[in-house]
C-alpha cells in the first residue's frame, strides 16, 4: 500500500496540496485528475523524493522501485533496441558480473536469478514494446538520434515501460503518441502487473485503463473506485447532496440566530437563547459546493456557405521530394458539412494530407479543387512557436482588427476562452493551454468554411476538452480532426478516414472496430492471444452472445466486488463520523475512556477497510483477466 498523509506543498509560496491524504492499495491502476495548475505533477516529484513536502509523509514499501519517462528523449548512436534493453538495470547488470564471475555458486546465483527475471525473452519483450508504440523492426535497429523529438519520448516511455517497476508513474504520457500508440497503451496499462498513476485528460483513457480515480481538488486528495465516468457519476451526487445539506444547515443556522436575536436580551428567555447559542456552535457549517469555471470555446460560423464539394481531389499526388510520394490515389471530396477524422499511425502522412488540402502543400500529381471563395482555418501543435513571445493576445489579435476599438477586439479574444486577467499577458507567460486557445481563436479568425485541428487538445484539461466538443458541435462549417483524444472522435466526427499504404480511403467500421484492430495487431506481434483471430470470424451477434454468457458466468464475482465496494464505503463514512466525533476537544477532557474507546475503534475500522479494499483489488483483478481471457 501506498500512503500520503497530510502532505502539504507550495510552488513559490502558493500553496498547491494542503494537507492532502489519501491510500492506495498495491496493483491499483489509478488515474490522477484536477484542473490544470493544481499540482499533479508537484505530487509526483513528491512521491519520487524529487521534491520534499512542506508537511506529512509518503509511504512506500522498502524497495519498492519506482519509475517515470525520463525528462530528457535518449539522443544517442545506440539502437532503439538496445536502449530499452538497458533500462532493466538488474538484467543487465547481471549480464555484466556473468561475465567475469569466477565462483561456481556465483554463477548459478546469477543464471538462477536471471531465469526468474525472464531474461531470455527480455529482447522479444523490449522488441513488442516498441512495436507497440510504432516502431517497427528497422527503426528499432536505428539510432535514437536519427529520430524526432517527439519519437525519441516515445522510446523513453518504452523504456520505463520495460524496466517494470513496482509503481509506475506516468505524466501525460498521451501527449507523444498518435490514436494507435493511445490505444495500444491503454490496453498494456490494463494489465500491467504493479501499481500505476497516470496524470491524464484522455477520458478514454480513464475509462480504459484504470481502476480508481484520485481527484486533485481545492488543495486536497479524495480516492474514487471505478472508471472517470463513474467518477463523474459519483462527485456529482456529492455536490448534490452537500449542495442539499448546505441549504438544510443554513435554513437551520438562521432559525437559530433568529431566535437567539430576538430573545437574548430578554431575562426570561435568557437560558433558551444560551442554549440555543450552544447549539448553533455545535451545528457547524456545510460548505458551499465550489465549481471551477470552464472557459469555452467559440469558431464564428462561415460568413457565406460554399458550393460543395468544397474540395475535391481526382487522383492526387503529394510529397516533399519529387519522384517520392508521400501519399498517391486520392480521389475524395469534402462537402461543405462534412466531419472527418484522420485515422492512422504517425508518419503515415496525416499531417502531409492536411498540409495539401489547406494549400500549405502542393499537389505533385492529379487535382485539387476547392470551391470559390473557400476559407479554411488551420490549427497544429508546432504553431504554438509562431506565437510573437513578447506580444499578448490582445496584440496577436489587434494585428487581424485594424482600427477597432479596443473594446471590440478585447471581445474578440473573450470568445476564445482567455481571461480577462490572461488578456495581457504575454505570450511566452501563457501555459500551454492558453496559448492552444489564441492560437485556435487566430486559426478560426476569419471565420472558415473549412477547420482542421492537428492534435488540438494536448494542452487542455478534460473540462476544456469538452468546450471544445461542444464549440465544434455548434460550428456549422467543415472539421477535418486529426487527434489521439478517441472521446473527442466520438464526439464529433461522423466520418473517418484511414490514411495508410500511401493513400486516403473510407474506413467503414467505427472507432471501437478500429480499437480491435489495433489491439488485437499489437498481441499478434508480442505473441499473445493467438485464439483472437479463431473470435474475430464470428458474426457481431455471435460475439456480443459470448459476451453476455461470459459476464453471466462471472455475475457472481461481480457481485462479490460491488459488495466489497458498498462495505468500503461503509466503512469510510463511519471513519469520517469518527473523525468528527474526536475532532471535539471536550470528548478528551471530559470523558477519557469513551475518547480512547472511540480511538480503538477507529483503528479497528482502518484495519477493516485495508482488507477490504486489497480483498477489492484481488477480485477486481481476477474479473478483469477472467474477462480479457
Amino acid at each position: 500500500m501506498i500512503t500520503l498523509n497530510n502532505v502539504s506543498a507550495r510552488i513559490v509560496g502558493r500553496l498547491l496540496i494542503d494537507q492532502a491524504t489519501v491510500a492506495l492499495p498495491a496493483g491499483i491502476k489509478a488515474g490522477l485528475v484536477g484542473k490544470n495548475g493544481a499540482g499533479k505533477s508537484t505530487l509526483f516529484k513528491i512521491i519520487t523524493g524529487d521534491m520534499e513536502a512542506e508537511t506529512g509523509s509518503v509511504s512506500i514499501p522498502k524497495n519498492a522501485r519506482i519509475g517515470q519517462v525520463a525528462q530528457e528523449a535518449p539522443g544517442t548512436e545506440e539502437p532503439l533496441l538496445e536502449i530499452v534493453l538497458k533500462a532493466d538495470k538488474e538484467r543487465e547488470a547481471l549480464l555484466a558480473e556473468a561475465e567475469t564471475a569466477t565462483d561456481p555458486h556465483r554463477i548459478a546465483d546469477i543464471h538462477m536469478r536471471l531465469a526468474d527475471i525472464q531474461a531470455h525473452s527480455a529482447e522479444s519483450r523490449a522488441a513488442s514494446i516498441l512495436a507497440g508504440l510504432g516502431f517497427d523492426a528497422a527503426a528499432q535497429l536505428r539510432p535514437a538520434s536519427s529520430f524526432s523529438g517527439g519519437w525519441r519520448m516515445r522510446v523513453a516511455l518504452a523504456a520505463v515501460l520495460f524496466s517494470e517497476p513496482d509503481l509506475l508513474l506516468l505524466d501525460e504520457p498521451t501527449n507523444y503518441l498518435d490514436l494507435e500508440g493511445t490505444l495500444w497503451l491503454e490496453d498494456y496499462i490494463s494489465k500491467y502487473p504493479h501499481t500505476v498513476i497516470i496524470i491524464s485528460h484522455d477520458r478514454d483513457l480513464l475509462n480504459t485503463a484504470v481502476n480508481a480515480i484520485i481527484h486533485l481538488d481545492q488543495q486536497k486528495l479524495t480516492f474514487y473506485r471505478g472508471s472517470y465516468d463513474q467518477f463523474e457519476r459519483q462527485r456529482a451526487e456529492a455536490n448534490e447532496l452537500q449542495a442539499k445539506a448546505k441549504v438544510k444547515n443554513d435554513a437551520a443556522r438562521k432559525h437559530l440566530q433568529s431566535f437567539i436575536d430576538r430573545f437574548k436580551a430578554k431575562a426570561s428567555k435568557a437560558r433558551q437563547a444560551q442554549s440555543r447559542v450552544k447549539a448553533l456552535e455545535r451545528m457547524g457549517t456545510v460548505s458551499a459546493v465550489i465549481e471551477d469555471h470552464v472557459q469555452g470555446f467559440k469558431f464564428p460560423d462561415p460568413e457565406k456557405e460554399a458550393a460543395s464539394p468544397i474540395i475535391a481531389l481526382e487522383h492526387g499526388t503529394v510529397g516533399y521530394v519529387p519522384g517520392k510520394p508521400i501519399l498517391q490515389h486520392l480521389s475524395l471530396r469534402i462537402d461543405t458539412d462534412d466531419r472527418i477524422a484522420l485515422l492512422g499511425s504517425n508518419g503515415n502522412g496525416k499531417s502531409t494530407f492536411a498540409k495539401l488540402i489547406s494549400g500549405r502543400l502542393p499537389a505533385t500529381g492529379g487535382s485539387v479543387q476547392t470551391a470559390p471563395g473557400l476559407k479554411i482555418g488551420f490549427f497544429a501543435q508546432h504553431q504554438l512557436d509562431d506565437l510573437i513571445p513578447e506580444h499578448d493576445a490582445v496584440e496577436h489579435v489587434r494585428q487581424r482588427m485594424p482600427g477597432a476599438t479596443e473594446g471590440k477586439v478585447r471581445a474578440r479574444v473573450a470568445q476564445m476562452g482567455l481571461a480577462t486577467a490572461k488578456m495581457s499577458t504575454p505570450a511566452k507567460d501563457l501555459s500551454g493551454g492558453e496559448k492552444a486557445r489564441l492560437l485556435m481563436g487566430l486559426a478560426a479568425f476569419d471565420a472558415p468554411n473549412l477547420l482542421i485541428l492537428d492534435e488540438p487538445t494536448n494542452h487542455l484539461d478534460i473540462d476544456s476538452r469538452n468546450a471544445l466538443i461542444q464549440a465544434l458541435n455548434e460550428y456549422t462549417g467543415a472539421v477535418i480532426l486529426i487527434s489521439h483524444d478517441r472521446h473527442l472522435i466520438e464526439a464529433t466526427a461522423d466520418r473517418l478516414w484511414l490514411v495508410k499504404d500511401g493513400t486516403v480511403s473510407n474506413y467503414d467500421g467505427d472507432l471501437e472496430d478500429y480499437r480491435s484492430t489495433i489491439v488485437q495487431s499489437s498481441r499478434g506481434k508480442g505473441g499473445k492471444d493467438k485464439g483472437a483471430a479463431v473470435e474475430d470470424n464470428r458474426s457481431k451477434a455471435e460475439q456480443r452472445k459470448a459476451a453476455a454468457d461470459k459476464r453471466a458466468a462471472f455475475a457472481p464475482l461481480k457481485k462479490k466486488i460491488n459488495d466489497i465496494e458498498s462495505l468500503t464505503a461503509k466503512l469510510e463514512k463511519q471513519i469520517q463520523v469518527l473523525d468528527k466525533e474526536l475532532e471535539d476537544q471536550d470528548l478528551y477532557e471530559k470523558f477519557p475512556a469513551k475518547a480512547a474507546a472511540k480511538v480503538k475503534e477507529r483503528a479497528e475500522v482502518v484495519s477493516k477497510l485495508s482488507k477490504a479494499e486489497e480483498h477489492w483489488m484481488e477480485l477486481s483483478t481476477e474479473y478483469e483477466e477472467a474477462m480479457a481471457g
